[in-house]
């Protein structure tokens, strides 16, 4: 079994720019502690014969295929803008 040390909790909260206490070390410790102890436990399972996934759900792509297909003409789309101007859409300038 590997033990975590109190420095090594330390130096974990300082890199995620944690200030924590002398108890919350302590505590830290030994919750870190016992989550590496139960992590260990998974080495003792037999793998043998089971493939390596990089995801638990079978995922797979839902996008639809890139088909062409009829749209509304430039005129519609631009009787629905509240302004246009020369065939295109006027927008508010932001710079």
């Amino acid at each position: 079994m590997t033990d975590i040390s109190k420095d090594q909790v330390r130096h974990v909260a300082h890199l995620a720019r944690l200030a924590i206490t002398d108890d919350e070390v302590d505590t830290m410790t030994k919750q870190l502690g016992d989550i590496i102890h139960y992590a260990e436990l998974l080495n003792e399972l037999d793998t043998t014969g089971v493939e390596p996934t990089t995801h638990v759900l079978d995922l797979k792509n839902v996008m639809r295929k890139d088909e062409p297909r009829k749209w509304i003409d430039r005129e519609d789309a631009l009787n629905n803008a509240t302004d246009h101007q020369n065939n295109q859409f006027k927008v508010p300038t932001i710079l």
